[in-house]
């Protein structure tokens, strides 16, 4: 029962990130945070502490790799690799949760590519600029209208937070 309450707690987290990352595109550090203390929780629960130690290391290493030539940001390293310390550590649910996230950020990527061109000819007409938008939701959809029609960076957390999600909520039922 406390497992399941700590995947919940972490996917609720996890929505947070990705809704940040989508509207700021930054994830705040705290979250990454979090997670990773949750994750050592979990792990301490079911007696894999060591092992999921090391496959977030290892993570984090090749990620950062993947950082420092410029191809991902800092927060969706920190956010990864700290969520792979709540996934359990079998190679099937890595692996499912590995492909989760290239699956899911290749389709972020396909539908931004498919919503170039006709977000980049709305904006040369005026539209979907809203003037000055007051609302939050107006500030978030032109924020990402310029940054569709400039090619701006992805929300990849949106892509680690769904495949966590994906991954967890059905491992958190049968414990």
């Amino acid at each position: 029962m406390l497992v399941a309450g700590l995947i919940i707690s972490a996917a609720c987290l996890l929505v947070y990130a990705a809704l940040h990352d989508l509207a700021a595109r930054t994830v705040p550090n705290w979250l990454p945070l979090c997670l990773l203390a949750l994750g050592v929780v979990v792990r301490v629960a079911d007696h894999s502490l060591r092992i999921g130690l090391i496959i977030t290391a290892i993570t984090f290493v090749a990620l950062f790799a993947i950082w420092f030539s410029g191809m991902m940001g800092g927060g969706d390293v920190k956010l990864w690799a700290a969520t792979v310390l709540l996934i359990p550590p079998h190679l099937q649910v890595e692996m499912n949760f590995f492909l989760r996230v290239f699956l899911i950020g290749g389709a972020l990527a396909v539908v931004y590519l498919a919503l170039w061109l006709p977000v980049a000819r709305l904006r040369s007409r005026g539209v979907g600029t809203f003037g000055a938008a007051q609302s939050l939701l107006q500030r978030v959809v032109r924020a990402e209208v310029w940054r569709i029609s400039r090619r701006g960076p992805l929300p990849y957390a949106v892509a680690i937070s769904g495949s966590a999600i994906l991954t967890l909520l059905p491992l958190s039922f049968m414990n």
